[in-house]
């Protein structure tokens, strides 16, 4: 009797804690489906209209036009440098100059060898005169003033190779000057005293006075991009209120065997302003051959291996996710070619904590107003 009044007892007790259970597991997911009614709140970003241009920056540095790179047209010792970098230089300035001694004695050998020219002209023409006498008696034959004849126009020929050579020996002399031939400035000293050099080997390099440029570097992607005469902006690093109008002057016919760059030279109006070696931006503008609407590389997500962002249902308060196709991206922004057009709404930030359907919080209309400005300043990438 009292086994089965214990037996009864354990089953009563079994089946209220198997309720109590029940009920705590019920609790929960009330708990849950709370938890999960609970709506985010947002940030949003309208797609603005596609754009259809896009800006290229390059920088590059000012350069003058005419570069000219100067060397002696003799070899010899650099024995003196008489310029320095940043110097002004005219017409006629020696800048360095290499021993020339060797090329003294050379002109001195030259005078004596013309010298000895002039002595056997005037020999010759001796001999040949009294041979002239001789055959007008009928004394010598006319083959010894043929010969003598021969002789005298040797001679002569012998003095002018002299008088060359004496000319181009003064020449060398001269040539162990190194002088500028036009107005400039000193940007490069690539040799200096006691150096050995060749004759055309760059010594000094003179910025000519004059129209000045900027040289940048434009990858293949772009380089279509740039024409000779097309209109461009340049900016100054040293002063943003420095803003001069360009125009290509030049576009490299193959790229850089190192850089894979095509180097393209904008030519500048004239301002003292712009000094040699400043550092400024060439800004143009691209037509794009495909529209791309811009987007926060913040709304940017990630599911299934694919590039996504998460479109907002306005009228029905909730997100979806919707693939794009990605054209490039920048430091502040990402250009998309397609998936999204104007008009629609996306998730601007915490893409990660965004769910199919989940219910979402949009801004206001001011909000989103403000939103829809930030993209638009976002749709100018800058390469």
């Amino acid at each position: 009797m009292v086994s089965l009044m214990t037996t009864t007892i354990r089953s009563v007790t079994g089946a209220a804690f198997l309720a109590a259970i029940a009920l705590a597991l019920s609790g929960c997911n009330e708990k849950k489906e709370e938890v999960a009614e609970v709506i985010r709140p947002v940030k949003v970003v309208e797609i603005a209209k596609a754009d259809t241009t896009r800006k290229l920056d390059y920088s590059g540095s000012v350069r003058a036009r005419t570069d000219m790179n100067l060397g002696f047209r003799v070899n010899g010792k650099i024995v003196e440098r008489k310029v320095d970098i940043g110097e002004k230089v005219k017409p006629g300035d020696v800048l360095a100059r290499i021993d020339s001694t060797d090329y003294v004695l050379a002109v001195r050998r030259s005078q004596a060898d013309l010298d000895a020219a002039e002595k056997q002209v005037q020999t010759t023409e001796l001999a040949r005169n009294r041979a002239q006498q001789l055959f007008d008696k009928n004394v010598a034959p006319k083959s010894q003033l043929e010969q003598a004849e021969l002789s005298y126009d040797q001679a002569v020929s012998t003095r002018d190779s002299a008088v060359s050579a004496l000319a181009e020996a003064k020449n060398q002399v001269a040539y162990t000057d190194l002088t500028s031939d036009m107005n400039g400035i000193v940007t490069t000293i690539n040799a200096d005293v006691g150096q050995v050099v060749g004759s055309g080997t760059p010594v000094i390099t003179v910025a000519v006075d004059g129209e000045k440029e900027v040289q940048i570097a434009v990858p293949e992607m772009d380089i279509a991009q740039f024409k000779v005469g097309k209109d461009v902006k340049a900016r100054f690093w040293s002063d943003d209120a420095l803003v001069m109008d360009g125009k290509v002057r030049e576009v490299s016919g193959s790229a850089d065997a190192q850089s894979r760059t095509f180097a393209v030279r904008v030519s500048l109006p004239n301002d003292p302003r712009v000094l040699l070696g400043m550092t400024a931006t060439v800004e143009a503008q691209a037509d794009n051959t495909q529209p791309y609407v811009a987007i926060p590389l913040s709304a940017l997500a990630e599911k299934d291996g694919q590039q996504i962002v998460w479109l907002v249902d306005r009228s029905a308060g909730t997100v979806h996710a919707r693939s794009v196709k990605v054209a490039d991206f920048a430091d502040d922004g990402v250009r998309v070619a397609d998936g999204l057009k104007a008009g629609d709404v996306v998730v601007a930030a915490g893409t990660q904590f965004m769910t199919e359907n989940m219910k979402v919080k949009v801004p206001n209309a001011q909000q989103a107003s403000a939103e829809t400005t930030g993209s638009a300043a976002a749709a100018d990438i800058v390469r």
